[in-house]
């Protein structure tokens, strides 16, 4: 009997073992997020009178690794479709288009956001056991029961499928967008007027998505398979909304641009404050330990472009909407304590590899133990292939380089190693300040950065961008103008509308009572 208890306690041992090499991932997505805006880039965040107050955040990263050169597409759309499909936005949408466009000669691409034949990341994540969840803004598309989170592989999801909507009554362009899995969030919307700048926590929309979190990770059980989830904060993307208890908090504040700095700051500081809470919970229920966090924002703080005047990404240079680093290279890490257990070297590191948030769907896929991602579906229809690449041998500290030292940024800017070249007329091209936007300064920025053939940056020499190179290094300007055009060849962007631009609309009033939703089958 000694033998036979010996052998089941190897079996639990082993079972527990392989569970272990699967981790719980919950990837974080944070919208529109300064670079200033974040604690670990500032100096004086121990100050109780600071203006930027993200205690959980930098807790987060001196118990993980800092990723400090992350990039995101300039806007948003681009970038969920990169994280989703695991593609660079140049092969997969590079247009902040409105979900209910449409176009009727092509059944494959003819939408908002991914292509319909694309295998989405929670789809590669469910074919290893994984239970799959999203939460928050969606905006990869909305067109057919395809485009939805359930139909790019998520068990369950609860957001809206715009670029924005309002923080209390979830309405977006005359109706409410607030989806549950594959209906209308009923009953979800709250009762405080649109377009408040403060209201009751109760009635705010990230207070909904985090208690579905909550709910999520408070329900989760380990015979469920191993845990995916995916939480696309609002924060701090526009209306600028807060709770007032959280914007009060910040009453101290002085000098501020229509009070725009406290109501920003004040929602930063609610989604560090869910941020804290997960943490908690995932320790609580002995989660932490086979988990693993990675959050990035969705592109740079906006301010000179889109919303106006808000976020900050001081010493970088331009904000959202531009392909200078300050829309582009944006606040990231990767934290939980199942890096602690497998790399313990890498806790408290700062890594200056380049990496692209399209990266993680294969890395996430490794962690999962699936070997080939390669898209079948999507080269049947004729679309582009997987641009992800495994980070986990760098972030893990098995490698000592990132994989990637090319990113194809857009059709107009690239970045190889150290070098980044940008063309054309770039307007935002400005720097903020260490307290922005302020009463004193004007925060709008009228300056065109005329590049032409191609402005030429060391990002690591200079990474504010004050320099540009192209006089100086005329060999190295030739190269990658050479490089941007080799890119381009493979610039993927279809012709997304054409079709009936109301059909969503009456959809959304005939069949879901009012609700945004897919109007195509």
């Amino acid at each position: 009997s000694n033998m036979q208890i010996w052998i089941l306690s190897l079996c639990a041992l082993l079972g527990a073992a392989a569970a272990a090499d699967k981790p719980n991932i919950i990837m974080i997505l944070i919208d529109d997020y300064g670079w200033a805006n974040v604690g670990y880039h500032r100096t004086s965040q121990d100050d109780p009178h600071s203006e930027v107050q993200t205690p959980n955040i930098n807790e987060l990263v001196a118990n993980g690794i800092e990723l400090d050169r992350a990039y995101s597409f300039k806007f948003c759309s681009p970038t969920r479709s990169s994280l989703q499909s695991g593609r660079l936005p140049v092969h997969v949408n590079v247009l902040n288009i409105d979900p209910t466009k449409w176009n009727p000669q092509d059944p494959v691409s003819g939408f908002q956001g991914i292509p319909r034949n694309m295998t989405g990341m929670a789809t590669v994540m469910k074919s290893a056991g994984y239970v799959t969840h999203q939460i928050g803004k969606w905006d990869a598309g909305m067109a057919t029961p395809d485009h939805s989170p359930k139909g790019r592989g998520y068990d369950t999801s609860f957001g809206y499928f715009h670029h924005d909507n309002d923080y209390w009554t979830e309405q977006i362009s005359g109706h409410v967008d607030m989806w549950f899995t594959d209906h209308p969030a009923f009953g979800f919307n709250g009762t405080t007027p649109a377009d408040a700048p403060i209201g009751p926590e109760i009635d705010y929309e990230e207070y909904k998505f985090a208690q579905r979190a909550y709910t999520i990770l408070n329900e989760w059980e380990p015979s469920q398979g191993p845990l995916f989830l995916n939480y696309d904060a609002h924060i701090c993307h526009e209306p600028l909304q807060s709770p007032e208890q959280y914007f009060h908090h910040f009453d101290f504040m002085t000098n501020d641009f229509q009070g725009h700095r406290q109501l920003y700051t004040s929602m930063a500081h609610y989604v560090d404050a869910v941020l804290g809470n997960i943490t908690h919970i995932l320790k609580q229920r002995n989660m932490w330990d086979n988990t693993l966090i990675v959050l990035q924002s969705d592109n740079g703080g906006p301010s000179f472009e889109g919303s106006s005047h808000t976020a900050n990404n001081w010493p970088l240079r331009g904000s959202k909407m531009t392909n200078f680093e300050g829309g582009t290279r944006v606040n990231a890490f990767v934290s939980g304590g199942y890096l602690a257990q497998v790399a313990p070297g890498r806790v408290g590191t700062k890594l200056e590899g380049l990496t692209h948030v399209c990266d993680f769907y294969a890395t996430f896929a490794h962690l999962a133990g699936v070997t080939d991602i390669v898209d079948h579906r999507a080269a049947a229809a004729g679309l582009p292939p997987l641009d992800s690449l495994n980070l986990w041998p760098y972030l893990s500290g098995q490698n000592d380089t990132s994989p990637r030292d090319v990113i194809h940024m857009d059709v107009a800017a690239a970045i190889s190693g150290q070098w980044k070249i940008i063309t054309g007329d770039n307007t935002g091209g400005c720097w903020m300040s260490p307290t922005y936007p302020n009463g004193t300064s004007d925060p709008g920025c009228n300056t065109t950065v005329h590049c032409g053939d191609g402005c030429l940056f060391n990002i690591f020499e200079d990474p504010g961008e004050y320099n540009n190179l192209a006089r100086e290094q005329p060999d190295k300007l030739q190269e990658m103008i050479q490089l941007l055009a080799q890119l381009n060849q493979t610039y993927f962007d279809p012709v997304r509308s054409g079709g009936d631009p109301k059909l969503a609309s009456k959809v959304a009033v005939d069949k879901y009572g009012g609700y945004w939703g897919p109007f195509l089958p």
